[in-house]
Order: structure tokens, then C-alpha cells, then sequence
């Protein structure tokens, strides 16, 4: 699996994202620019001693991993409050792409034009603007390698 996040901004929450994809074997891909150092103390504090378990990869820009993906007949997904279906109702695949968007603005508005049929959503209320980021991460990745029965997880 591969988890993608769109210029991340909060440095706790990127590093929380990059222990769930230790944990579970997940690449993670940063689309620069992001809100701070790959080496900011609070990033390395929120992952603890894993970053070495995490495959990192830097990308310049959103439409470079989209084409990194389609070159491997790899599918995305795009984790929005705007995504036409409900994240469980997708058959993932080991090599899918979880793509989510910036703590403040989300994903760009091109995402959403060009990708509608690959928008996802997790249901909450509607006094609620979103979900924290790490934690929005960690629902679509474990509904995803439950499907597939936890592949290579204990």
C-alpha cells in the first residue's frame, strides 16, 4: 500500500502517519512543499525511533505521484470531504494509492474535477469540518489492509 499526503503542514501529524506506515509496511510519499523539516524535532518525537522501518519518498508536486501510480497500473484514491462514496465501499488492492490533502485546505480543486469517481469520504457529522489528519490516515489504511486481510501483518 502507499499513502500519500499533499503538502502536509503539522509536524505531529506527519509524524504519527509515517508510525502507522511503519507499523504496517506502507509506503509513505510527502508532495513537497511541506510545513516544516523532514528533520523538525516534533516529526521525529511524533515517530519515535521507526523512521528508519518507513520507506520515504519526496515528491515535487501531487501529478508526479498520479503518474508514478499509473505508470504501475496502480489505482488513487483521494481522501475528501467532497469524495462521492464512502471509503468502505472500495475493493482495495495491495498497491493502491490513499491519497489525502493538506490539514487546511484538503486537496486541490483539480483533484476533484479530474478524479471525482476516485473521491472517498469518511461519514461524520455535519457540525464537524474534518477529522484530524493522522487519524483520517489511519481509518482508510486499516479499512483497506483488513479487506485484504492484513497481508504480512501480525
Amino acid at each position: 500500500m502507499h499513502v500519500v499526503m499533499f503538502e502536509p503542514l503539522i509536524p505531529p501529524n506527519t509524524g504519527n502517519v509515517a508510525r502507522t506506515c511503519a507499523a504496517t509496511d506502507t509506503v509513505l510519499h510527502l508532495v513537497k512543499p511541506l510545513g516544516f523539516s523532514i528533520d523538525d524535532a516534533a516529526v521525529r518525537r511524533a515517530g519515535l525511533d521507526y523512521w528508519h522501518l518507513v520507506d520515504l519518498r519526496l515528491h515535487d508536486s501531487l501529478r508526479e505521484v498520479i503518474a508514478e501510480a499509473e505508470a504501475v497500473n496502480a489505482r488513487c484514491f483521494f481522501f475528501t470531504k467532497f469524495g462521492e462514496k464512502r471509503y468502505t465501499e472500495i475493493a482495495y488492492q495491495p498497491n493502491d494509492y490513499l491519497v489525502f490533502g493538506k490539514e487546511t485546505t484538503g486537496l486541490p480543486d483539480w483533484v476533484h474535477q479530474e478524479y471525482p469517481e476516485q473521491g472517498l469520504r469518511l461519514p461524520m457529522g455535519e457540525a464537524m469540518r474534518s477529522l484530524n489528519l493522522s487519524n483520517t490516515v489511519a481509518i482508510g489504511l486499516y479499512e483497506a489492509l483488513r479487506q485484504m486481510d492484513f497481508p504480512g501483518l501480525a
